[in-house]
């Protein structure tokens, strides 16, 4: 059975008396395969599992939708008792900032700036405070994270690693629809029509990771999408980038080596993102 808590005293004694590494996976509820998928990873990796569910205001932008966020806690509950989680933390806004907005935030850096950073504002200052908190909240020796989200969980990494923070983060491979769209708690505001227009995201990652140079992935990508731009209803490109994984700056076309391709559009009022990881040979396959 999962214990429910949702204040730091009932967290605490939730946590008490348990042995052996935690892990924790973070998420802001409307739970999908994508999620489950975080909780079975970590249920494999530690004896004790610990699952949060917070909206975090801080990262959501003035025009962004915080009050429309899908929320299914009932829902979220079960799917977490059938997989066997330990505990679930869902505190309120009031029981996570205290103090009202926190006047001292972690400041994202350069890389917070590029590609999600420079299309909303504030973004990563807001989830990585919020995960600074949850993890000085639940303890935890491992945190679980999806790579659909690449540049949140380089941030999330860096940040680790530059606070000398004692977790290990560890990543989990996108989960996806079988018709290839990544699994996202925003895709269920996607009509049909929207819905086959979004599939040129994946289908654009998908068409530039077989390419063997920069150039040629970035090429190929920019073909779909660009004819996705003109469908009905048409899809509104954000960016598409070919990035260096460890610093997320575009990387130039004679580059080699491991990279990341990642995509943000928008479907009438639907904000999707996706990535794929690849490795640019620079030669002809």
């Amino acid at each position: 059975m999962t214990r429910v808590v949702h204040t730091r005293a009932e967290l605490e004694a939730a946590r008490a008396g348990r042995f052996g590494d935690t892990a924790v996976v973070m998420t802001m509820g409307a739970l999908h395969d994508g999620h489950l998928a975080l909780v079975q990873a970590a249920r494999q990796a530690a004896k004790t599992v610990i699952v949060t569910i917070f909206v975090n205001p801080l990262q959501f932008g003035p025009n962004e939708d915080f009050e429309r966020y899908p929320r299914s806690f009932d829902a979220d509950v079960k799917q977490l008792e059938d997989a066997d989680v330990d505990v679930l933390f869902a505190p309120s806004v009031e029981e996570v900032y205290p103090g009202g907005p926190p006047l001292v935030t972690v400041h994202p850096g350069p890389m917070g700036e590029l590609l999600e950073g420079a299309s909303r504002p504030g973004h990563f200052a807001g989830m990585l405070t919020v995960v600074n908190k949850l993890l000085n909240l639940t303890g935890p020796d491992l945190a679980f994270f999806g790579q659909k989200d690449a540049q949140q969980l380089a941030l999330i990494r860096r940040m680790a690693l530059d606070f000398n923070l004692p977790v290990e983060v560890v990543g989990v491979r996108t989960v996806r629809e079988p018709d290839g769209l990544a699994l996202s708690s925003r895709n269920r505001f996607l009509s049909a029509p929207q819905r086959r227009t979004a599939l040129a995201l994946s289908r654009a990652l998908a068409e530039g990771a077989i390419r063997p140079t920069a150039a040629a992935v970035r090429a190929a990508a920019r073909t779909v999408l660009d004819e996705a731009a003109h469908a009905d209803p048409p899809l509104e490109l954000d960016y598409l980038a070919l990035v260096d994984p460890g610093n997320f700056h575009e990387v130039p076309d004679d580059y080699r080596g491991g990279a990341v391709l990642a995509v943000a559009a928008r479907v009438g009022s639907t904000r999707l993102i996706d990535n794929v990881p690849l490795t640019v040979t620079g030669e002809a396959k």
